[in-house]
């Protein structure tokens, strides 16, 4: 999934560059300890996830019960997410990464079709398992964080400050199914060029499958790529303006 480059060094701000990461991620690497009854009780456990966020910020992800990690949670919430994006980098650890330190947790019965809905936009492969009656959806809410953003920009972060006010998303969450059947529906020519143009990416049918007030997702048969704003969208007004 492809992602603007980093900003210049004085504009940069690590909480958004945090979140930047985190909303440009299909995958992350999830750590947990390992539970009482396991012999090496207590050791750190990592594995490959798939990935989400909320309007929020806050990391959603999609678990069986069955999986080693959710069995970990299940006796110490207590875990990480490494965000990176490396790729093609001669030296990765020239790259940007995030560790999202916090507590993962099922997402409240009332909230389900707000996480289900942007996991899938992401992972639409998914749906042929989300419904099966071992997996679940969870959230990260992060309590710290450590970014390596590039040379010279190495922040620890507070967790209050990657999640966005409810006021800053929640109007533009409730939007956000009309303005992506807006955009796919007539609005072909505009989606292209933001991947082709504006993103570098091939040619194709792309399709708008996210919105959120930093930037929008776009998808082609298993492609996706990251458009961020460089302003806050916060109404369906807003993204008008800045859409079309």
């Amino acid at each position: 999934m492809s992602m603007p480059a980093l900003p210049a060094l004085e504009d940069f701000s690590p909480a958004a560059q945090a979140r930047h990461l985190m909303r440009g991620a299909r995958t992350a690497t999830l750590g947990t300890l390992l539970g009482p009854d396991d012999p090496m009780s207590g050791a750190p456990f990592a594995s490959l996830v798939l990935s989400a966020t909320h309007p929020d910020a806050r990391p959603i992800l999609l678990l069986s019960r069955l999986a080693a990690h959710t069995r970990n949670l299940a006796q110490d919430p207590r875990a990480a997410l490494l965000y990176e994006n490396t790729a093609g980098l001669q030296n990765p650890l020239m790259g940007a990464r995030l560790s999202l330190l916090g507590a993962i947790e099922p997402t409240p019965a009332s909230e389900i079709p707000l996480d289900r809905s942007r996991f899938l936009a992401r992972h639409p492969g998914a749906a042929d398992y989300a419904d099966f009656a071992d997996f679940s959806f969870y959230r990260l809410t992060p309590q710290r964080a450590l970014l390596v953003g590039g040379f010279g920009r190495i922040e620890w972060l507070e967790g209050a400050d990657l999640r966005l006010p409810k006021e800053q998303w929640e109007e533009l969450s409730l939007a956000e199914a009309g303005i992506l059947s807006h955009m796919n529906a007539d609005h072909k020519d505009a989606i292209l060029h933001y991947a082709h143009t504006l993103l570098g990416e091939a040619k194709g049918g792309w399709r708008m499958a996210g919105f959120d007030p930093e930037g929008c997702d776009l998808a082609l048969a298993g492609r996706f790529a990251r458009l961020a704003f460089t302003e806050p969208v916060r109404t369906a007004e807003a993204a008008r303006a800045t859409l079309v």
